[in-house]
């Protein structure tokens, strides 16, 4: 760790602010508990859908719902946009007895080119899933079918997939989404449960839930490459550009101590080229402002690659696919929560970042 922090010291505000109120997040914990427990796997997430809609119509948002997308404005809509994908990991039923990872079966990995944070990882984390709990649901409609646990999993070479084994479901038909069985944890300054990103979407019903006014975007099937063709779709179908997009998510880092270096992590580019200087340079003078530490996950890849003599990617993040395939009319900037056991039920992530990045979007409430 000696090496990346004096390699991004530049980039990391040196005053780490303490945020110990947490009855501040209440409401935004009591969100996310229920959004936790509501299946979301990838290319499956119509129910998920269903209960965001229900979640901001009781307040009164204006919520439209389009292929792959779930709108919700509030009365200034192009002053800010917010984007969070709301797809999560999971297994797909795709024969007798046999289950994949979701995200990557062969009809999902059309966007994938390889160089992506979860295809990185995937030799990373197959064997973290022995003995979880798994649940059937039907893909539309998300009733539930029944539970199990995994028994096995293994990287199949000929399919380039996670394939797994359980102690049931034999019953359930090709097509079926498996969620992990899930509830959040709260305990030593931490959440753990798999939050990305359900973290947040509910993020965001609770800002709007505070006042916010204006818009947010719902992408499925970010996980697999696919969730900027949507939210792009919306733009092309509001003939409206926009550098005022800020994507939301979870950030993997290997350990607590890499992860507690910042309560929040920004970007200034990914693989596909440059973020909107104007907004990113805006969030790290917010976060000066009020206290908060942060560094720039870009520089954190570029000086471990330096450091280990490794190649990973930038990654391709959904705002540098929109930023790509509009010529850089749609761009914006990500705000991302530092993480550790990413892309498992057990990711976690520090309350104290969580009360950061709340505060940094609460001041864009009138």
């Amino acid at each position: 760790m000696k090496t990346y922090t004096s390699t991004v010291t530049e980039n990391r505000h040196q005053t780490k602010q303490a945020v110990t109120n947490y009855s501040e997040l209440n409401d935004f914990f009591n969100i996310l508990r229920l959004l936790i427990r509501e299946p979301s796997v990838v290319g499956c997430e119509d129910s998920f859908f269903r209960v965001l809609s229900r979640e901001l119509e009781e307040i009164g948002v204006k919520v439209e719902y389009y292929y792959g997308v779930l709108v919700a404005q509030g009365s200034k809509p192009h002053d800010l946009i917010l984007s969070a994908h709301i797809d999560r990991h999971g297994l797909l039923c795709t024969g007798a007895n046999e289950f994949q990872y979701a995200a990557f079966i062969a009809s999902n990995r059309g966007d994938l080119t390889g160089d992506s944070v979860s295809e990185q990882m995937m030799h990373t984390i197959e064997n973290r899933f022995v003995g979880q709990a798994v649940q059937a649901h039907l893909p539309y409609t998300g009733t539930y079918l029944g539970q199990a646990h995994i028994i096995n999993s293994y990287i199949c070479p000929t399919r380039n997939n996670l394939i797994f084994e359980l102690d049931g479901l034999d019953f359930v038909q090709p097509g079926t989404p498996i969620s992990f069985l899930d509830r959040l944890k709260i305990e030593n300054g931490c959440i753990s449960a798999q939050i990305d990103n359900a973290i947040s979407a509910a993020m965001i019903i609770h800002l709007f839930r505070l006042g916010f006014e204006g818009t947010a975007l719902f992408t499925a099937q970010e996980e697999a490459g696919k969730s900027w063709r949507y939210a792009m779709s919306w733009f092309q179908r509001q003939q409206l550009t926009t550098q005022r997009l800020i994507v939301l998510d979870t950030s993997p880092y290997p350990d607590r101590e890499a992860a507690e270096i910042q309560q929040v992590v920004l970007r200034r580019r990914d693989a596909n080229g440059f973020f909107a200087r104007e907004l990113t340079t805006e969030l790290e003078h917010k976060c000066q402002a009020m206290g908060f530490s942060y560094s720039y996950k870009d520089a954190y890849i570029k000086a471990q690659n330096k450091e280990r003599g490794t190649s990973y990617s930038l990654g391709r993040t959904e705002l540098g696919r929109l930023v790509t395939a509009s010529n850089g009319e749609i761009n914006g900037t990500t705000l991302q929560i530092p993480s550790t056991e990413y892309h498992t039920p057990n990711e976690t992530a520090a309350i104290d970042a969580i009360a950061a990045v709340r505060h940094l979007l609460m001041s864009y409430i009138a």
